[in-house]
């Protein structure tokens, strides 16, 4: 039994740990009665991992790694009633993952929750969820379906991270999108010292730092990327912004507006985060993806 807190905490939805596609389609074609009775009767069948199966798996490894303290936690969150969860517990079991904490709130929002369970990071397929985490000042993003390759798990994980609306606020993506690129590129080089503000990602990115100086020296568990649509005219506010943070990224990427796709393919992520769907749709046919949504203008 570790002793401290845990460092990093993940809380996941069923659809995004677990394949239920089909479930899913069963629950918005035929209603919740019947699908509920199709989870009651399939309790002993265990369900297909999903897209953030791998990255929760690994995760939960590192564990292993440092005596008396628990540096990540997994939390299944989901909409599901407890009289339905059968199959999903079965199914943790199965896999051994080492979770223990769970809420099912019978079709009630989620984000109201994140809190009490201290929540650094929230992956779900429910777009309504997701966006709710992220209006409550949460890192959150919308996983895709992803077919899992054989060469899942990495013994090292590799997490890729979008840059402006991600890491970073959206303060300079929205001057690129309703001003242009030069009007872009001239703010950018004219607060080059000045930090960017943080984006919703940020403090899951500084937690997960944490972790990796808590692992053994020897080590290199956890890899980062940064894979940003900036090109390199305006990669200085960028790079003194990590320095600032105090934050370290093994890899960084200034694609100048070419496809992401190829370098994540190259970099091997287990989950690669962006807000642009235009980005999202073709990487996610290469590696795990999730959508950060913008936060709701008030």
């Amino acid at each position: 039994m570790k002793d401290s807190a845990p460092i990093l905490v993940i809380g996941i939805s069923s659809r995004a740990l677990f394949n239920l596609s089909k479930e899913n389609d069963i629950f918005e074609n035929e209603g919740a009665e019947i699908y509920k009775d199709f989870q009651i009767q399939n309790e002993e069948v265990i369900l297909e991992k999903g897209t953030g199966f791998y990255l929760v798996e690994s995760l939960l490894k590192l564990n292993s790694y440092v005596a008396n303290q628990r540096l990540v936690d997994v939390v299944i969150m989901s909409r599901n009633s407890s009289e339905i969860s059968l199959r999903l517990l079965n199914s943790v079991s199965h896999y051994n993952l080492d979770i223990t904490r769970a809420a099912f709130t019978t079709g009630a929002p989620l984000a109201p929750y994140l809190q009490a369970f201290n929540i650094d990071l929230f992956l779900s397929a429910h777009l309504e969820d997701v966006q709710g985490a992220i209006d409550s000042g949460f890192a959150s993003a919308m996983i895709f379906p992803f077919h899992l390759k054989p060469q899942y798990p990495l013994n090292q994980i590799r997490i890729a991270f979008d840059g402006d609306a991600v890491l970073f606020s959206e303060e300079s993506e929205n001057i690129f999108q309703i001003e242009g690129i030069d009007r872009f590129i001239e703010h950018e080089r004219s607060n080059a010292k000045i930090p960017l503000p943080k984006g919703p990602f940020a403090p899951f990115l500084q937690q997960l730092g944490v972790v990796q100086m808590l692992l053994p020296k020897d080590t290199e568990l956890i890899r980062t990327a940064l894979i940003t649509a900036r090109d390199s005219n305006v990669h200085e506010r960028v790079i003194r912004t990590l320095r600032e943070w105090n934050i370290k990224i093994n890899e960084t990427f200034f694609m100048g507006g070419l496809s992401k796709s190829k370098v994540l393919e190259a970099f091997g992520a287990h989950i690669f985060f962006d807000d642009q769907i235009s980005h999202i749709e073709p990487a996610s046919k290469i590696v795990p993806t999730a959508l950060v949504p913008h936060p709701t203008k008030r």
